[in-house]
C-alpha cells in the first residue's frame, strides 16, 4: 500500500494544484464525448430505417397483466423478450431483454416504490402485421407491428407516442470473446445448448469493433470484461415542439436538438467548475423526459442506471419564425414532431411511458413510481450560511453573532471538509473543534442547527475506526481483480463503500447514532458531497467501470451510487432519533427517486451573471422530475461577486426552494455584513422577504410531499395551453399563486415579465399595484427590487414578525394576504404541524381560506388530524377590494364582533387589524 501511496501522491498534489488554482475552468479534456464513449458512437453510426428487429407473433402470450412475445434480430437471429404493461394510473411499461442471456442483466432495485400496479390488458384485433390491444379507456389503445417491430400509442385517431418508428432499437446481446484463450466452459456449454440464440446459416458475421472488448480513454484502460451490451431505443413525438427534462445540465429549461452536437449526456460526474449551455454531464441523472402541447402532456422515464447519451431531432428545429409563417401561408401540412433516442451501456430497457394528459397527472404517475419530495424540517426552508471553510469554534461564534449583530435571520451553520480530523469523516479536528458538543449547545440554545460533510470516501488509514470496520466487514467496493478499490481523493489514498448493499447500508446509517457519531447532537444534520462518486485520479474523475459491486460492474451501477449514499445517510438520522425527528441530508449526485431522501444543489458553480441565470432552468428542470428541493450556491462558489451580483444572487436564492450561500477555501469572506451597510441591508430585506414567507413555502413542500408537484415550477405547468409560457426560464411560480422575476442582468434598470392568464389578475407583493393577466409587463428596477406578483384569487398566509431562526417564530401571528380575482373571489390554505418530527402524519392543522361574497372563511380540511397552536391571526390584507362599512368577525363559539379596519381608497387595499382568532379555529369575516 505504501507505493501505491508514494507512486500517487505526486497525482494528488498536481490535481490539488489545479483543482486549487486560479484557472477557473473546465477541462473538456477530462471528460468523454460521444465519439470518445464507444457505445454511443456504435450506436449513432445506426442508419434510421434499418430495423432488424421483428415480433415474432406466434410467441405471443397475453395474460390478464401483461402481454409477452420475442422479437428476433434478422441479421444475427439473437432473440429478445419483450413485455408490456398497463399500468394504473394511465401508464404503460415496456421492458426488453434479452431471452437467453449468457449472464443476467443488470436491472435498477430500490428506484421504484413499490412493483407498480397493472390493469388488465385487452386484445382488439390481430391479423399477420400486429395486434391492437386497448388500454382500457375506449379511445386508448397500443398498436404493436411485426415486420419491423413498433409500437404506437393512439388516442382516437391521434398518435400519442411511437417506439422504434424509426428503426433505432438496438440491443447488444452478451457474447463469447472470439479471441480469448480464457473462456468461460459454463457460457461456451449454455451457448451450445441454446441453439436458439446462436448463429443460423442465414446469420451475418458480427465485427468487433474497437471499443467493444477493452477501450481506452486518456491513461485508463476499462477491461470490458461482458464486452459490448449496450442498449437503445427511439421515441417519436408527433405534434410536440417541447421536451423538458433529463437534468443534469447546466442548460435551458427547453432541451435543444443535439444533431449537431453531442446527445445529452447522463453519467454523474464531478465537474470543476462546468461550462453553461451544452449537454455535457453534471453531478446527478434523473432519465426522465417530459413532453408538453396545447393539447397534453406526456413523460418518458427511462430506467437505466447505466451511462447513457440522449439525442433529440425535431423536424422544426432551426426554422425561424418567417420559416413557420411560410410554411403556414404554403400550406404545408407537415406536424411538428420532436424524436428522441435513449442509449444506454448496459442493463436492459425498461421504460415507462406516462400519458398524462395534463401535467399535474404527469407528476402524479411519476410520483406513483418513484415517491414524492421528502417533507423536511421547517428549519431546512429557512437560510443556511456555508463555506468552505469555517476555521474553528470561535469562526462559528463570531459568524453566529453577526447574524444577530446585524438582525439577519438564518437557521443552519454548516461546516466543510476541513472540520474532520484529517478528513477522516465523522471525526473533528482535535484542535480546531476540541469541544463540538458545546459548540451545537451554543447554537441549540439560539433555535440553530449546523450541518457538516460526511462524504462517503474513506481514508485508507489502520488507526481510523470507520476504515477498519469497513474492510473487516469486507464493505468496500472491490477492482477488477478482487482487491478493495481504492482511489484517491480529500484524504489521500481512499475506499469506497459498496452503498449497493443493504448491508452497509445499514452499518453506515448506524454510524449516525449519538453514541457512534461522538461530537453529535440532534441540531447536527449531515451534507454528502463528491458521491458521484468522485476519484480524482479515475477516469473522468469517476471510478473505473470494471470496479465490482458483488456480481455486478461499476458500469451498471454508476448513476445510482450518489442515491444510496443518500439514502443511507437520511436513514442514519431518522434512526438515531428512533424514528421521530425527520432528516435533512443535502446530495450533489442523485438520481431518479432521490427526492425520497431530501435536497439538491447545483454544484461548483461560478460567482458570474450567466451561473446565477442558470441556476432558475436548472432547478426548474429538477422540478419536473420530483426533485423540488432544489438551490444554487448563493454568491457562487467559484471567484467573487461583486457587491451588485451577491445582492441579485441573495433576492434571487430567496425565492428558490434551497436558499444557501457557499464559498471556494480560496475566496475572500463574504458573510452578508461585509460589503457596506448599504448593501447588508438590501441583502438583509431578501432574507426576512424569505422568512416571511416560511408559512406559504412550508405548504408547498407539504403539498409537493403529498402530490409531486414542484414547488418552483415552470409557467406552462400552470397555464398548459399559453404558448408564451413554453420556453420562459427567465421566471418562475412558486407553488400556483406567487409568480417571480428575479433581476439576473447587471446594470438592469427593468425587467420585462410576462404575466400569464387572460382572465387573471396579478398583485405586486410590494406595492399593491394590480395588473392584467396575458401581457409582459415592463418593471423599472432598482437594487432594491425584486419583482414578485401575487395571483388574483389566492390567498398567502404569512408571518410578518422575523426573528432570529424559524424555530423563534413558531407561535408566532399570521397575516392573510387575500388577493382578489374578477370574480371577487380567492382561497388558499394554512398548514401548520410541530414543524420537525413525523407526527405531521397524524397530528397537524389543515384549513382552507375562501373568499366569496363577501364572506372569509376558515374552514377544517383535516377533522381526523390533531393539532393545536398558539399562533393567531393578527391582520388580513383584502387586495382588489371595495370599502365596507363594518366588518363582523364570528368565531366558532357562535359569538360575533366588529372588527377594526383600514380602507386605502387610492390601491383599493383593506386592513382588518387584529381579529385575533386561533390559527386552528373555524371563523369567518363578512364584510357589510
Amino acid at each position: 500500500m505504501a507505493t501505491f501511496t508514494e507512486r500517487m501522491a505526486p497525482v494528488l498534489v498536481l490535481w490539488l494544484a489545479v483543482f486549487l488554482s486560479g484557472t477557473w475552468a473546465v477541462d473538456k479534456g477530462n471528460f468523454k464525448t460521444c465519439d470518445q464513449s464507444s457505445f454511443c458512437k456504435r450506436q449513432r453510426a445506426l442508419k434510421p430505417g434499418e430495423s432488424p428487429y421483428r415480433a415474432l407473433l406466434e410467441t405471443m402470450e397475453l395474460t390478464n397483466t401483461r402481454l409477452t412475445l420475442q422479437l428476433i434480430n434478422d441479421n444475427n437471429k439473437v432473440r429478445l423478450l419483450l413485455e408490456l404493461y398497463r399500468l394504473q394510473g394511465n401508464m404503460t411499461r415496456v421492458k426488453i431483454n434479452e431471452l437467453k442471456p449468457l449472464k443476467p442483466r443488470y436491472e435498477v432495485p430500490d428506484v421504484l416504490i413499490r412493483e407498480p400496479p397493472t390493469e388488465p390488458l385487452s386484445l382488439l384485433s390481430q391479423d399477420e402485421n400486429g395486434v391492437v390491444l386497448s388500454l382500457g379507456a375506449e379511445s386508448q389503445r397500443v398498436i404493436l407491428s411485426a415486420r419491423p417491430f413498433r409500437l404506437d400509442i393512439m388516442e382516437g385517431r391521434d398518435v400519442v407516442m411511437s417506439l422504434n418508428s424509426r428503426g433505432l432499437l438496438a440491443f447488444e446481446h452478451l457474447r463469447m470473446r472470439k479471441d480469448t484463450s480464457q473462456a468461460d466452459p459454463e457460457a461456451e456449454k449454455k451457448e451450445e445448448a441454446e441453439p436458439e440464440t446462436q448463429p443460423e446459416a442465414a446469420k451475418e458475421e458480427e465485427k468487433d469493433e474497437a471499443g467493444m472488448w477493452e477501450e481506452t480513454f486518456k491513461s485508463h484502460t476499462d477491461s470490458k470484461p461482458n464486452g459490448p451490451s449496450a442498449v437503445s431505443l427511439d421515441f417519436s413525438l408527433p405534434g410536440v415542439e417541447h421536451v423538458y427534462g433529463i437534468p443534469e445540465h447546466a442548460d435551458t429549461l427547453r432541451l435543444k436538438t443535439t444533431e449537431n452536437g453531442d446527445p445529452y449526456r447522463l453519467y454523474n460526474l464531478d465537474v470543476f467548475q462546468y461550462e453553461l449551455y451544452n449537454p455535457m454531464a453534471l453531478y446527478g441523472a434523473v432519465p426522465v423526459m417530459l413532453a408538453h402541447n396545447a393539447q397534453r402532456t406526456t413523460g418518458i422515464f427511462w430506467l437505466n442506471a447505466a451511462e447513457t447519451w440522449v439525442d433529440i431531432s425535431s423536424n422544426t428545429a432551426g426554422k425561424t419564425v418567417f420559416g413557420k409563417m411560410l410554411d403556414y401561408v404554403q400550406g404545408s401540412s407537415e406536424t411538428p414532431q420532436t424524436d428522441v433516442r435513449w442509449i444506454s451501456e448496459s442493463g436492459i430497457i425498461d421504460v415507462f411511458i406516462m400519458l398524462g394528459p395534463t401535467p399535474k397527472d404527469i407528476f402524479s404517475q411519476y410520483a406513483s413510481l418513484t415517491g414524492t419530495q421528502a417533507f423536511p424540517p421547517l428549519a431546512a426552508v429557512g437560510y443556511h450560511q456555508c463555506r468552505w471553510n469555517y476555521n474553528d469554534q470561535e469562526d462559528v461564534a463570531a459568524v453566529d453573532a453577526g447574524f444577530d449583530e446585524h438582525d439577519i435571520p438564518y437557521d443552519y451553520i454548516w461546516l466543510d471538509i476541513e472540520h474532520t480530523d484529517g478528513k477522516r469523516y465523522f471525526t473533528w479536528d482535535p484542535h480546531k473543534f476540541a469541544t463540538p458538543k458545546e459548540m451545537l449547545q451554543g447554537l441549540m440554545d439560539k433555535k440553530r442547527k449546523m450541518v457538516a460533510i460526511v462524504d462517503p470516501h474513506i481514508k485508507v488509514d489502520c488507526n481510523y475506526k470507520i476504515h477498519n470496520e469497513i474492510r473487516s466487514r469486507s464493505f468496500y467496493i472491490k477492482n477488477k481483480d478482487g482487491g478493495d478499490y481504492e482511489g484517491w481523493c480529500w484524504p489521500g489514498s481512499a475506499g469506497y463503500p459498496d452503498f449497493t448493499r443493504t448491508d452497509m447500508r445499514d452499518w453506515w446509517a448506524s454510524m449516525f447514532a449519538y453514541d457512534q457519531y461522538e461530537g453529535s447532537m440532534e441540531n447536527l444534520y449531515t451534507w454528502n458531497d463528491m458521491n458521484e462518486p468522485s476519484v480524482f485520479n479515475g477516469p473522468e474523475v469517476t471510478m473505473h467501470k470494471d470496479a465490482m459491486h458483488g456480481a455486478w460492474e461499476h458500469r451498471d451501477v454508476h448513476n445510482l451510487y450518489g442515491f444510496y449514499v443518500h439514502m443511507a445517510t437520511a436513514e442514519g438520522l431518522i434512526q438515531r432519533s428512533g424514528g421521530v425527528e425527520r432528516p435533512f441530508v443535502l446530495t450533489r449526485a442523485f438520481f431518479a427517486g432521490s427526492q425520497r431522501y431530501g435536497a439538491v444543489w447545483t454544484g461548483d458553480n461560478a460567482a458570474e451573471w450567466e451561473h446565477l441565470k442558470i441556476s432558475i432552468p436548472m432547478c426548474l428542470s429538477l422540478g419536473l422530475v420530483g426533485i423540488s428541493f432544489c438551490g444554487a450556491d448563493v454568491g457562487g462558489f467559484f471567484k467573487s461577486p461583486n457587491t451588485e451580483l451577491l445582492v441579485r444572487w441573495y433576492q434571487t436564492g430567496a425565492y428558490q426552494p434551497f436558499f444557501r450561500a457557499h464559498a471556494h477555501l480560496d475566496t475572500p469572506r463574504r458573510e452578508p455584513w461585509l460589503f457596506g451597510p448599504e448593501n447588508t441591508a438590501l441583502i438583509r430585506e431578501a432574507v426576512r422577504q424569505r422568512y416571511t414567507l416560511l408559512p406559504y413555502w412550508y405548504l408547498q413542500f407539504y403539498n409537493a410531499h403529498r402530490t409531486g408537484e414542484p414547488i418552483m415550477r415552470p409557467l406552462w405547468v400552470e397555464y398548459p395551453q399559453d404558448p408564451a409560457t413554453f420556453a420562459l426560464e427567465d421566471e418562475f411560480l412558486i407553488g400556483r399563486d406567487l409568480l417571480v422575476h428575479p433581476v439576473t442582468e447587471e446594470g438592469a434598470r427593468g425587467v420585462t415579465a410576462y404575466l400569464p392568464g387572460k382572465d387573471e389578475l396579478w398583485f405586486d407583493v410590494h406595492t399593491f399595484q394590480k395588473h392584467n393577466g396575458a401581457q409582459s409587463l415592463y418593471i423599472p428596477v432598482t437594487m432594491s427590487s425584486i419583482p414578485v406578483f401575487q395571483r388574483g384569487g389566492s390567498i398567502i398566509p404569512r408571518k410578518i414578525r422575523v426573528r432570529r431562526s424559524s424555530s423563534c417564530m413558531t407561535h408566532d401571528p399570521y397575516t392573510l394576504y387575500v388577493a382578489l380575482n374578477p370574480q371577487r373571489t380567492a382561497e388558499g390554505e394554512l398548514y401548520i404541524d410541530d414543524g420537525h418530527t413525523f407526527n405531521y402524519e397524524k397530528e397537524f392543522i389543515h384549513r382552507r381560506l375562501s373568499f366569496a361574497s363577501n364572506l372569509l372563511s376558515s374552514v377544517n380540511l383535516a377533522p381526523d388530524a390533531q393539532f393545536s397552536t398558539r399562533s393567531w391571526i393578527e391582520r388580513i390584507v383584502i387586495l382588489g377590494a371595495s370599502k365596507p362599512s363594518k366588518v363582523i368577525l364570528k368565531t366558532d363559539d357562535g359569538q360575533e364582533s366588529q372588527v377594526e379596519f383600514d380602507f386605502d381608497a387610492s390601491m383599493s387595499v383593506l386592513t382588518v387589524r387584529k381579529p385575533g382568532m386561533n390559527a386552528g379555529a373555524d371563523w369567518s369575516l363578512m364584510l357589510q
